[in-house]
C-alpha cells in the first residue's frame, strides 16, 4: 500500500554529470532558498529534481536509471513528486515523456524559470552570484559561458546547450566577490569552450581581461582554467598566467585525437603540426605549466595506424594529466552518419593502452616532485589522512596529496606548505613544514 512521505516539502536536488551541471544545480538551489523553500542536495526529500546528463551512453544510462529509481520511490510513497531537468531532458524530452510518463514534468537546460514555477517559486533576476554551494566551501565552479559554437562531429552539447553565450565580465566579478565573501578561495572557470569567451559579447576574445578582473577579487587565491579549445586559443592568456600569481599554471585543453585524418573527420579545425606547436608554445611561455587533456579512441574509421600515431604522440608530449574515453555513437551528431566500425573490445583495448602509457608518465612526473615543497589547499580529512591538492591538480579528476592525520593537524580550506616525501602513480604523500 502506498504511504505518503513523511519528509514534507523538502526539495532534494540530485546532480548527475559534469561540473557545469553542479553549477546549474547550485543556481537552482540558491533560487529555491531565496524563495524560502527547504532544499537539500542528494539527501532525502519528498520532492525530487533530477539534473540529468545526456552526453554519452554511460551518462545517459545513469540518468535514466536514476529517474526509474525515483519513480519507484514515488510508487512506494517515499517521494511525492519527481521532476527531471538538464541535458538528457533537453535532448530527449518527447521520448522520455512517452517512455517514463510517471515523471511529473520534464524541463530543458534553459527552463529554470518554468521549473521554479512548478516548485512554487519565482525566478529572482537580482540573485547574481547567489548559489547554494554543493562543493566544500573553499572552492567553487564559475561558469563563464553557456553553449558552444564549435562543429565537432562527435559532440551533442550544442544540441543540449545551444549556441555560445558569454556572461559579462561585470557579472562574473560580482559572482566571484559573492563567493569570496562565503569563504571560497579557489575558482574553477568552466564553460563548454573557454577559448571563445567574449567573442559574442565584445566581438573579441576576452578571457585574459576576465582573468585579470577575477584576480583582483579579494579573497580569491587560486583561479584554474578548464575546457579550453585549441583552435583560436587567445595567447594573451599565457602572459596573464605567467605574471598573475593567482592564476594557476594549469590548463585543461581537451584535444580528443592527433592523427590528421581523425582530426579532419572530427571537424576540429586543426592538425597534428598546429596542435604540437601550440603545446610547445604553452610550455615555452609558461615554464612549469601543467597540461590536462582528454582523448577519444575508437572514433569511426580510426585505423591501427591512426592509433599508433596517437600512442606515440602521448609518449612524446608527456601530459601531466590525461583522461581517455571510448567513442560513443550519438544520434543527431555529424559523426552519427559514419559507421561505428571499431568494435567495443578494440575501443576498450586502445583506451587501456593509452592509460597504461599515461600511468608511467604520471608516475615519473610524481617522482620528480619528491623532495620539493608545494603550497597545498587542504580539501578534507579522510580516514587517517588529510587530503590536499597542489596548483597542479583540480578536484575529483587529478592527483591528491596525502598527509598523515595521526601526526599532523591541518584545517580544511586552509593552505599549507607540504614537503613531498613519497609518490605513487596518481598521488603524492607529504609532511607539513
Amino acid at each position: 500500500m502506498r504511504t505518503k512521505s513523511t519528509k514534507k516539502n523538502i526539495i532534494n536536488v540530485i546532480t548527475l554529470g559534469c561540473s557545469k551541471n553542479i553549477y546549474d544545480s547550485e543556481v537552482l538551489m540558491g533560487q529555491l532558498k531565496a524563495n524560502k523553500k527547504e532544499v537539500v542536495h542528494q539527501e532525502e526529500g519528498n520532492i525530487v529534481v533530477i539534473n540529468t546528463c545526456g552526453f554519452i551512453d554511460n551518462a545517459k544510462e545513469e540518468s535514466v536509471n536514476t529517474i526509474l529509481e525515483q519513480i519507484q520511490n514515488k510508487e512506494t510513497g517515499k517521494v511525492d513528486e519527481v521532476y527531471v531537468t538538464g541535458c538528457l531532458s533537453e535532448r530527449y524530452k518527447p521520448d522520455l515523456e512517452r517512455e517514463i510518463p510517471q515523471v511529473d514534468a520534464y524541463f530543458g537546460t534553459s527552463d529554470l524559470p518554468q521549473l521554479l514555477k512548478v516548485l512554487g517559486a519565482d525566478y529572482k533576476h537580482e540573485l547574481v552570484g547567489e548559489r547554494l554551494l554543493t562543493t566544500p566551501k573553499h572552492f567553487a565552479y564559475l561558469k563563464i559561458a553557456e553553449g558552444c559554437d564549435r562543429p565537432c562531429s562527435f559532440c551533442a552539447i550544442p544540441l543540449m546547450r545551444g549556441k555560445h553565450r558569454s556572461t559579462t565580465i561585470e557579472d562574473l566579478v560580482q559572482q566571484a566577490q559573492q563567493l569570496a565573501k562565503e569563504g571560497v578561495k579557489e575558482l574553477m572557470l568552466i564553460a563548454q569552450d573557454l577559448t571563445y569567451y567574449g567573442l559574442d559579447l565584445y566581438k573579441k576574445r576576452r578571457l585574459a581581461d576576465l582573468l585579470r578582473a577575477l584576480a583582483a577579487v579579494e579573497g580569491i587565491e587560486w583561479i584554474r582554467l578548464h575546457y579550453a579549445f585549441p583552435t583560436g586559443f587567445p595567447e594573451d592568456v599565457l602572459e596573464v598566467m605567467r605574471t598573475e600569481e593567482k592564476i594557476c599554471n594549469y590548463l585543461d585543453i581537451p584535444l580528443q585525437h592527433i592523427a590528421d585524418p581523425i582530426l579532419k573527420s572530427m571537424r576540429r579545425g586543426t592538425t597534428q603540426e598546429k596542435t604540437t606547436a601550440l603545446l610547445q608554445k604553452f610550455r615555452a611561455e609558461v615554464p612549469g605549466i601543467i597540461l590536462r587533456t582528454s582523448l577519444i579512441v575508437g572514433y569511426p574509421g580510426e585505423t591501427e595506424a591512426d592509433f599508433e600515431i596517437l600512442k606515440n604522440w602521448v609518449k612524446e608530449m608527456r601530459f601531466e594529466r590525461l583522461g581517455c574515453f571510448t567513442y560513443s555513437h550519438e544520434e543527431n551528431t555529424h559523426a552519427h552518419q559514419l559507421e561505428d566500425d571499431v568494435p567495443e573490445e578494440v575501443k576498450q583495448q586502445r583506451s587501456n593502452a593509452i592509460m597504461e602509457i599515461q600511468s608511467q608518465i604520471s608516475w615519473e612526473h610524481n617522482q620528480s616532485c619528491v623532495g620539493k615543497t608545494f603550497r597545498c589547499l587542504i580539501d578534507r580529512k579522510e580516514g587517517v589522512h588529510f587530503v590536499g591538492r597542489t596548483f597542479m591538480d583540480s578536484p575529483d579528476v587529478d592527483n591528491e596529496v596525502l598527509i598523515d592525520a595521526t601526526k599532523n593537524y591541518l584545517k580544511q580550506g586552509d593552505f599549507a606548505k607540504i614537503k613531498i616525501t613519497e609518490a605513487t602513480d596518481y598521488d603524492l604523500i607529504g609532511v607539513p613544514i
